[in-house]
C-alpha cells in the first residue's frame, strides 16, 4: 500500500475498496477488472483508491493480508487453556473445520488466487509469512498438550499446516459431495499422523501446590 489509513474514515474506505475488487474479481476476472470498475463498485473517487493502491497487484496483495489475518483469528481460538482439554480427535475435527468454514465463507481466497497463481510474487511471500506463523503458533501448543513426549514439536507442526492447508485447498475445486469426502479423509490423516505422537487423553493441567503439604 501506498500509505497506511490512521484515521476511521480511511481504513473504512480501504475496506470498501477491498470488498468491491474481491467481488469484481470473482465475478469479471482478475484482468478484466480495472481500477476505475473498482472505484465505482466502492463508489469511492479513484484518487482515493490511487492514494492507497498503486495498482491491482497491491490490490490482490491487501486481500490476501486480510484474508490471512481472519484465518489467523480462528486459528487462534483454538489454541488456547480450553483447547489443551480436548480429545485429540475433537481438536483434530475443530481445526480442519475451522479452516473448511473459512474457504467456505470467503471463496475469494481460492478464486481470486488461482487466477494471479505465479502472477505476482509478493503473494508467495505473504503465504509463506502466514504460515510459518501457523508453524510457530502450533509448534508451541503441541508443546503445552504434551511436553514429555515431543521431541521435534516443529517438524510436526510444519506437517500439520501444510498438509491440512494443501488437501483442503486442493479440495476446493471439487464437485461438494467429493469434496466433503476429501475434507473427512483430511480429518482421518491428520488424526492418525498426530495420535502416533500424542495421547488422545485430553491435557493434565498440574493442579497448584498444596501449601498444607510444605
Amino acid at each position: 500500500m501506498r500509505r497506511q489509513p490512521r484515521q476511521l474514515r480511511s481504513q473504512k474506505r480501504v475496506h470498501q475498496i477491498l470488498d468491491a475488487a474481491e467481488q469484481l474479481f470473482i465475478e469479471e476476472g482478475f484482468t478484466v477488472t480495472t481500477t476505475n470498475a473498482i472505484a465505482a463498485r466502492a463508489n469511492v473517487p479513484i484518487g482515493s483508491l490511487y492514494q492507497f493502491f498503486p495498482d491491482k497487484a497491491a490490490i490482490v496483495q491487501a486481500l490476501a493480508r486480510r484474508y490471512v489475518a481472519l484465518l489467523h483469528q480462528r486459528f487462534e481460538a483454538l489454541q488456547t487453556d480450553e483447547a489443551l482439554q480436548l480429545p485429540l480427535s475433537d481438536y483434530v475435527d475443530q481445526m480442519i473445520d475451522l479452516t473448511n468454514q473459512f474457504f467456505k465463507e470467503h471463496p475469494g481466497y481460492h478464486a481470486i488466487f488461482m487466477q494471479v497463481q505465479g502472477r505476482i510474487p509478493e503473494l508467495e511471500t505473504i503465504e509463506a509469512a502466514a504460515d510459518a506463523q501457523f508453524i510457530q503458533e502450533l509448534s508451541a501448543f503441541l508443546l503445552r498438550r504434551d511436553a514429555s513426549q515431543q521431541t521435534h514439536p516443529e517438524a510436526i507442526a510444519f506437517v500439520v499446516v501444510k498438509a491440512v492447508g494443501t488437501l483442503l485447498w486442493l479440495a476446493l475445486s471439487q464437485e461438494p459431495a467429493f469434496r466433503q469426502q476429501l475434507v473427512a479423509e483430511t480429518k482421518r490423516l491428520m488424526l492418525t499422523y498426530l495420535q502416533s505422537y500424542l495421547p488422545d487423553a485430553p491435557c493434565q493441567m498440574p493442579l497448584p501446590d498444596d501449601p498444607l503439604e510444605d
